[in-house]
């Protein structure tokens, strides 16, 4: 007979009490299991996904981890708008000059120009403002007021050095998931992994929402893939956006899905997202203007005779823009955006490390160490009762010190018992642990936007060592419990090795 054998049945004789210290020792193994994977994969995925092919987020002043939060995990509420015309800062004069064409502004212009030709050809001389700053323009100090009245004549401030800006409009809900407000940009040059070298898919025949089309105007949306897997929604459904809250009022404007991306791993496959045009279009999302009546008339008149009219910049705003810039001008822009009173840009790696540095990890070391105290004390527990137990086995060991059994192979039985103790509590506490993590998965991903299951592990501890530093935590944990086990462990061993055989055969 092996000494395992023996050790196991000396558990199988004693089952209730190593009933009980397994059951203890798992307890302390699941919370510990608990703790490193839950905190582990969160910080995990809150680092690969800072960020999204973008390193920069532009919002208006506030605080900015909630500028963070709520712009890439949305998770927080937003702050407020940006005005449409900063957004168009970041744009080509091509982009600029598309956009301003249906703002109040460019129609202005384009009245008095009409105006001054009419009268000119009847001959009437006519010196208008105008004109007057035309004939100047050679004159640096009236470009400024150039650039003012004629916006869409030059090149966005920031436009030299963006690669993109993406705008974001937040503020409704399908359920408890956020509706982004977006431009089909969003899909065609943003990537997501931990290097932003994938490209978002679609499952099945879905596709991208376009900008217009004759089918559905400009009321498409794509829906990501934990909403279409909680909400049974596919490629041909319709969603009804909620203004403001999940329980807020339904707006009546519908949106056809033509995509549903395949599950990513981040945020957005906790989104729906719109076409930027359609959202502007439901009940309170346009900004209302004082003067909006002087140019009502006309704008009437071609929303009647053009179904792909847009709303004039004027009328625009945009929560957040996710932009990606030169590197190496960056760091120059971001203080030159805060400096103004318009907007403010923040690096989300930055954010989101200050979060897991001064909220998240002291909060995992403590409960860390609380855990490691119920492991030991676990461990305790088995000392207990393993020693607790040796004035029963003192007959065994004589009878196996009779039967030939030297002191050094008692003493091995009874460390091989504590080990097993130790090895089936870490085993069952692992499995619990995980099933554990699995169960919580709902309210993880709800809070955080972070999906884990049960088979999700902790990521590897940073050690010099090689081997150690490439093993999840997690896997490092029944090991020491078995470390643990040989040291409580010595002291019962060495009770039984100090066992008289000829006084306890006596009793």
């Amino acid at each position: 007979m092996s000494l395992l054998t023996i050790a196991f049945r000396s558990i199988k004789q004693r089952l209730f009490s190593s009933t009980l210290t397994m059951i203890s020792m798992a307890l302390g193994v699941t919370l510990v299991v608990g703790v490193l994977a839950i905190f582990g994969i969160v910080q995990q995925s809150f680092n690969a996904n800072a960020t999204l092919g973008y390193n920069m987020v532009i919002g208006a002043k506030g605080g900015k981890l909630q500028l963070v939060l709520n712009s890439v995990y949305y998770l927080s509420e937003p702050i407020e708008n940006i005005p449409y015309e900063y957004f168009l800062e970041y744009k080509s004069q091509e982009v600029r000059e598309q956009e301003y064409s249906g703002s109040y502004s460019y129609k202005a212009v384009q009245h008095q120009q009409v105006a001054r030709a009419t009268l000119v050809a009847a001959g009437v001389g006519l010196h208008s403002p105008v004109t007057a700053i035309a004939a100047m323009a050679a004159d640096a100090s009236v470009q400024e007021q150039i650039d003012t009245l004629y916006p869409w004549k030059r090149v966005g401030k920031y436009a030299a050095f963006t690669d993109f800006a993406i705008p974001l409009c937040l503020g409704d809900y399908v359920g408890p998931y956020r509706v982004v407000g977006t431009t089909p940009d969003m899909f065609d040059l943003l990537r997501h992994g931990s290097e932003a070298q994938y490209e978002y898919k679609m499952r099945g025949n879905g596709r991208n929402f376009e900008q217009f089309n004759q089918e559905n105007g400009f009321f498409e949306a794509i829906v990501g893939a934990a909403v279409a897997n909680d909400r049974g929604l596919t490629v041909g459904d319709t969603i009804t956006p909620s203004h403001g809250s999940e329980e807020g009022d339904q707006h009546t404007t519908k949106f056809q899905i033509v995509g549903v991306m395949e599950a990513t791993g981040t945020p957005n496959d906790r989104a729906v997202f719109i076409n930027m045009e359609g959202f502007y279009r439901m009940s309170d999302h346009a900004k209302p203007l004082e003067n909006e009546d002087a140019f009502g008339a006309d704008q009437q008149a071609h929303k009647i005779t053009d179904a792909s009219y847009i709303l004039p910049v004027e009328k625009r705003e945009v929560t957040a823009m996710l932009v990606r810039m030169d590197p190496l001008y960056s760091v120059g822009i971001e203080n030159q955006v805060n400096e103004g009173n318009l907007a403010q840009a923040v690096f989300p790696i930055i954010e989101i490390r200050r979060l897991l540095d001064f909220f998240v990890r002291p909060v995992q070391t403590l409960l860390m160490v609380l855990t490691v105290l119920i492991c030991f004390v676990s461990g305790v527990s088995i000392l207990v009762s393993i020693y607790n137990s040796m004035n029963e086995r003192r007959s065994e060991i004589a009878v196996l010190r009779a039967l030939g059994a030297r002191r050094g192979t008692v003493y091995a039985v009874v460390l091989l018992e504590s080990m097993l103790l130790s090895f089936m509590g870490g085993i069952l506490g692992f499995f619990s642990g995980h099933a554990l993590i699995a169960m919580c998965s709902g309210v993880i991903e709800a809070k955080t936007g972070v999906q884990v299951g049960f088979f999700d592990f902790a990521p590897p501890i940073p050690l010099p060592i090689p081997i150690v530093g490439s093993i999840s935590s997690e896997f490092l944990l029944i090991p020491g419990l078995i470390l643990l086990a040989v040291f409580v462990g010595f002291i019962p061993a060495t009770s039984a090795y100090k066992t008289d055989v000829s006084k306890s055969l006596g009793k």
